[in-house]
């Protein structure tokens, strides 16, 4: 029965559809909120991430992440002296708003660390070694206020590397700034710390050491803060909000429970009429009827809302600063709520064909793609194994999912045919064998196949609402002995002493 049809029946005002939909208002405007925060603080991250590559990494001109490398001992030398000479020097370079980290009153060092295996003795002109896999860390310690004017590093510190068992060389720095972006938006900034690590990765010793910049930031209230006009009213407002979205999806939790367990109830009321009076056992799927999935949906949303709205109030009041798990949470909760408006769209029969053909082309659905998976994963598998080490697509077994499932879609077709056109003619011919026969079996085959399993779940259902065929054994039951919704009357309990099940208005 529809809210409607239940009000005019019994007269049930629809207290649940005016909860989802007041709900559905206050998550949207709680998640966009959370998404313009969110936005400022991933700019404002990234730019500092681009900001510290800029600082630290001598000749750096905006490379793709893991392209800036060193190839001879003098540069990695250099280098590291750059690092030290620039970050003792900050106050005078940047021009951002970075300074050091004091704890205790006292400035926290630059640490260069270097990892490295214990004992090697790898001489490969005769092709011997002899190496222990044990690993070492060796750390110095440099102050911000230690003078190291030229760039050469032994003017800073006695520091010197083993290269051939060296594994990377790790530089640790932290340094303090304040998002000031936020005040336009009427909010309180933000105090940051900047734990950064330059890393000079060695691991494969081919030759090439990798450098490369990882960021880690810590984000909290600042101390001691003064701003003029209304700049961190918002931060009260948005509280407020978080709070009205928990106890509206508290609230609506314990709604969906209780009608749950009322079906669930029924359920095991009609498989004892059933049995009783018609000696049938009725089927799983009957069964399910009674347990509805919509409630299930909307528990789940709002228990990952509530999860999210905790977490957010956590980072508003700067005890968390998770952004990435409260954006997952916050997000799917958003994206459940949205869909389960499709729920009451289901009760006009035009519009809820999409969620019929959706339930009951399901289970072929499932059992085609488990088929269509074993032949997915034989080709990447194969790809990865025989391409991998002539292209860049198929060099990890991620790369090669991506890349098939791109060619599924029609992408970048071309791209993957050219790389393969230089290689040795045996690589040539199998990549070719490979691709075309890949796209040919699932572009031709094993996509229309699957289009056609849900056309043909789409003609079947469509086929029924025009014939206004029951589809089910309990379906086929209830038409047999109910008023139609229409008509506006169900049986109450007085009238229902001639009924076989009063809850669902039957009569026997």
């Amino acid at each position: 029965m529809s809210p409607c049809e239940k009000y005019r029946a019994r007269e049930r005002k629809p207290w649940k559809l005016t909860l989802q939909i007041f709900k559905i208002a206050i998550i949207t405007v709680q998640l966009v909120s959370f998404g313009l925060s969110n936005e400022m603080m991933v700019t404002f991250k990234d730019e500092n991430l681009m900001t510290f590559r800029h600082l630290f990494l001598k000749g750096y001109k905006d490379h793709q992440p893991g392209s800036f490398s060193l190839y001879t001992k003098a540069d990695v030398y250099d280098h590291i002296s750059y690092i030290i000479s620039r970050y003792t020097n900050l106050r005078n370079l940047t021009v951002g708003n970075l300074a050091y980290e004091r704890v205790d009153g006292e400035y926290t060092p630059l640490s260069v660390c270097q990892v490295f295996y214990r004992n090697s003795s790898i001489d490969p002109g005769n092709d011997t070694f002899d190496i222990d896999p044990h690993i070492d860390k060796d750390c110095i310690s440099i102050h911000p206020m230690q003078p190291c004017k030229d760039s050469s590093l032994a003017t800073c510190v006695d520091f010197s590397l083993d290269f051939k068992r060296l594994l990377s060389v790790n530089i640790y720095l932290t340094l303090k700034t304040i998002n000031l972006q936020t005040v336009r938006h009427h909010e309180l900034p933000d105090c940051y710390d900047f734990h950064i690590m330059i890393m000079f990765d060695n691991r494969a010793h081919s030759g090439k050491i990798k450098v490369d910049v990882e960021n880690d930031i810590r984000i909290y209230e600042c101390s001691d803060w003064t701003v003029e006009g209304t700049s961190g009213k918002n931060d009260y407002l948005l509280l407020s909000l978080d709070s009205v979205v928990v106890l509206a999806c508290f609230t609506s939790v314990i709604l969906c429970i209780r009608s749950v367990i009322n079906g669930v109830k029924l359920q095991s009321e009609f498989k004892v009429f059933f049995h009783a009076y018609y000696n049938k056992i009725v089927s799983w799927s009957d069964s399910m009827e009674f347990v509805n999935g919509w409630y299930i949906l909307i528990i789940l949303s709002d228990t990952l809302t509530i999860a999210g709205s905790v977490l957010k109030i956590g980072i508003q009041t700067k005890f968390l600063t998770n952004y990435d798990v409260c954006s997952i949470l916050l997000g799917t909760a958003t994206m459940l709520v949205w869909v389960g408006v499709i729920r009451y769209l289901g009760f006009f029969k035009k519009y809820n064909i999409l969620i019929l053909t959706l339930r009951a082309a399901l289970p072929n659905v499932v059992r085609f793609c488990c088929c269509a998976a074993m032949i997915y994963l034989g080709y990447c598998f194969c790809g990865w194994i025989v391409l991998g080490p002539y292209h860049d697509k198929f060099r990890t077994l991620d790369k090669v999912t991506e890349c098939l499932f791109s060619l599924i879609n029609g992408d970048d077709m071309y791209a993957t045919f050219l790389k393969m056109r230089d290689k040795t003619y045996v690589v040539w011919l199998f990549s070719r064998l490979y691709l075309y026969s890949f796209i040919s079996l699932f572009i031709y085959m094993v996509l229309s196949l699957f289009i056609a399993v849900i056309t043909d779940t789409y003609e079947t259902i469509k086929h029924h609402q025009q014939d206004k065929e029951p589809v089910s054994q309990l379906q086929a039951f209830i038409a047999e002995c109910r008023d139609q919704p229409k008509s506006g009357r169900y049986q109450t309990d007085e009238e229902a002493s001639t009924c076989c099940v009063s809850s669902c208005g039957c009569c026997g």
